[in-house]
């Protein structure tokens, strides 16, 4: 088969092939990749094609198989993020001690002066601003952040003195 009768009876069949890819594939990137194999396995048996009955159909039927083939091939990849996550998931001994320390930190904060305990709460737990927190206390920056860094210091040394007995 000649490059010009190649092209009218196979790359017309471009958008047609395209969609069908689309469909099995559901990714278009995907789809125009599977095309394009299609067409080069096409080329390579095009002495083979003068005499098919049916090219669209044979085309068709090549490009399904290309497209089950990249399925097949996707279902077993593990990406790296993958085993990387794993790796680092605690064991169901250090998420119960991570969740004791929690409750440990969570107790020593009840016991912070209210002033402090409210800071903390609002900076570490909730996540607010230095700004936001003066505004809602009606303090200003400067005392927010003296009373944040004394709640942070009496939590540490008290947690530190548990851990350490």
């Amino acid at each position: 088969m000649e490059l010009e009768k190649f092209k009218s009876n196979v790359i017309s069949l471009r958008e047609k092939l395209q969609s069908f890819a689309g469909s099995i594939l559901s990714n278009d990137f995907e789809a125009e990749d599977a095309v394009q194999e299609t067409f080069l396995r096409l080329w390579n048996v095009r002495s083979q094609l003068e005499n098919h009955p049916n090219v669209g159909g044979f085309a068709m039927q090549t490009l399904k198989n290309i497209c089950i083939d990249k399925l097949r091939g996707t279902r077993y990849k593990i990406s790296n993020e993958a085993i990387d996550i794993s790796d680092n998931t605690p064991t169901p001994y250090q998420y119960t001690e991570q969740n004791n320390e929690i409750t440990v930190i969570r107790r020593i904060i009840d016991m912070l002066p209210p002033t402090q305990r409210m800071i903390i709460m609002m900076r570490d737990v909730e996540g607010y601003e230095l700004d936001e927190i003066a505004e809602i206390t009606g303090s200003d920056n400067s005392s927010i952040r003296v009373n944040l860094s004394r709640a942070r210091k009496t939590v540490r040394n008290k947690f530190m003195n548990l851990n350490s007995r």
